[in-house]
């Protein structure tokens, strides 16, 4: 699957508010939908990408052998979950974020349906 249909996918889980496809290595989007005024998807993906970074940083530090899934932050009123492209076919500085509003969203299902464009997604 493309980057436009893997977006489109995501969007349609329950609850989406945006999402990008985010390379880590740079802080750019390849991509994204949804968002709006009180969600600048540009911005969001280049602030996530500090995250990630972090995370990784940290986990080197730590000698841990392992890779992330994903990372959520857990906000009153939504879930920001990040997941971590670590698919064949797909570069592995590449990570999707996906913002989703708590009262409409199955954080499990959301984790799923992730997983799974991911699985799908080649660039």
């Amino acid at each position: 699957m493309n980057i436009d249909t893997a977006l489109k996918e995501a969007m349609a889980i329950s609850g989406a508010v945006g999402v990008a496809l985010v390379d880590y290595e740079s802080g750019m989007s390849l991509g994204t939908s949804g968002g709006g005024d009180w969600l600048d998807l540009e911005v969001a993906a280049a602030g996530n990408t500090e995250v990630v970074r972090s995370k990784l940083r940290v986990m080197s530090s730590l000698a841990l052998n392992d890779s992330i899934e994903d990372i959520l932050i857990t906000l009153h009123r939504q879930y920001h979950l990040i997941r971590l492209m670590n698919s064949v076919g797909s570069r592995n500085s590449l990570f999707l974020y996906l913002v989703l509003d708590r009262d409409r969203a199955n954080l499990a299902l959301a984790r799923h349906y992730l997983k799974r464009i991911e699985t799908d997604l080649q660039v």
